[in-house]
């Protein structure tokens, strides 16, 4: 459990995006959270660092970050 003296502070709009009924926390917000919470996150900027190696599954597949401007 994070205590308040560790949390980023109040959500930003650059922080998160919902897609569906889930909210999506960005990597800005990880980054400023300052380190891998092991979750599985989609935006790690860490490469899941503290996700269990014995739940590979648990990893999932890097989507881009919706800050990242198009290749196109």
């Amino acid at each position: 459990m994070i205590s308040d003296s560790q949390a980023p502070g109040p959500l930003l709009s650059e922080d998160f995006y919902m897609e569906g009924d889930r909210l999506v926390f960005t990597a800005a917000y990880h980054r400023k959270r300052g380190y891998c919470c092991g979750s599985g996150c989609r935006h790690c900027p860490w490469d899941h660092a503290n996700v269990p190696a014995a739940d590979p599954d648990q990893r999932p597949d890097p989507a881009p970050d919706a800050a990242a401007p198009d290749a196109g």
